[in-house]
């Protein structure tokens, strides 16, 4: 099993490196996660979306459509892709702990 390695702590990720537990997560894991998604310092607009990311998915244990996730945290598309290079389903999802989505987010 992959394993993403900061700070001299080690998380079990899967091939594409999302986090194998979903469990696991806190703040100090999406801010070891950030790095590696191209995010220099998560801001209060970061943790807007990470936090609607995971809420929504600890309720329906799937991550939000975008067009969901857009709507109900305020933000455009291309907002979310500043605040995060590589997307809403790879970077945002990523630092929110969830697992690899499967489907549009």
């Amino acid at each position: 099993m992959p394993t993403f390695e900061v700070s001299g702590r080690s998380y079990a990720v899967d091939e594409d490196g999302f986090l194998e537990n979903p469990e696991i997560w806190n703040e100090e894991v999406a801010s070891d996660f950030a790095s590696s998604e191209g995010v220099e310092e998560l801001t209060e607009d970061h943790w807007k979306v990470i936090n609607y990311i995971r809420k929504y998915y600890l309720e329906f244990g799937i991550a939000p459509m975008i067009r969901k996730l857009c709507k109900e945290s305020g933000f455009k598309l291309n907002e979310i892709y500043q605040l995060f290079p590589s997307g809403p389903a790879k970077g945002a999802c990523k630092l929110a702990g969830l697992p690899k989505p499967t489907g549009c987010v």
